[in-house]
């Protein structure tokens, strides 16, 4: 049988944030004392995990917890500015038809999350939204639990290492996206179970027989 449950990230996995980004962090940095991010520091940035870019821009940590509310506040903000990429409004409908349960994991807030979506978000069954102090790993059971679906059925598919590491973690099929904030190749370096370079091919490799993980 195909993947039942399909677990995506949202930021630079179905909605183009990346360049709100890269307007906004600066701002951010000044604000909390860390370093700022000169134009020649992206594409290292896009290779580094989130520890060794937390480490690179000098982030007091015990300062996370107000960094991330400031920054779902600003994202709350500029909800109108960031839009789905384009194909993700169809490959979504298009698992949704074929009986795929979907959720959401981010660290954003569900309110924005949703605002993001637009009118996909009602295609969701299940919402994990929020920073976590036990990470995605956790919210990945979590959802699994609610959706009642084994991990060998399941799939989860974002734009960063620590996706593919969170998956890993509890067992279930990962897939990455080339097209938001990690570089192909730092993604690829990790050997997800799929690799995608176009959304359509989503819906392709979910309606799959699951491999044996």
């Amino acid at each position: 049988m195909p993947y039942s449950l399909a677990i995506f990230d949202l930021d630079g996995t179905l909605v183009d944030s990346f360049p709100w980004f890269l307007r906004t962090i600066n701002d951010v940095a000044d604000r909390f004392g860390f370093r700022r991010v000169r134009d020649e520091d992206v594409e290292g940035l896009r290779h580094a995990s989130t520890r060794e870019i937390l480490s690179r821009l000098e982030v007091p940590l015990w300062k996370l917890p107000a960094i991330a509310r400031h920054a779902r506040r600003l994202k709350g903000e500029a909800a109108a500015e960031i839009s789905l990429f384009a194909g993700a409004e169809a490959m979504l409908r298009t698992l949704s038809g074929n009986g795929v349960q979907l959720a959401l994991v981010t660290s954003d807030s569900e309110v924005n999350a949703k605002a993001k979506l637009g009118d996909v978000a009602s295609l969701f069954s299940h919402f994990d939204c929020a920073a976590s102090v036990f990470g995605k790993p956790a919210k990945f059971r979590r959802v699994m639990r609610r959706a009642a679906v084994e991990p060998t059925k399941v799939i989860s598919i974002g734009d960063e290492v620590r996706d593919i590491e969170a998956a890993r973690a509890v067992g279930i099929a990962c897939g990455a996206v080339s097209w938001g904030y990690a570089a192909p190749a730092a993604l690829q370096a990790l050997a997800p179970d799929y690799m995608f370079a176009q959304m359509d091919e989503i819906a392709d490799a979910v309606g799959r027989t699951p491999a044996k993980i």
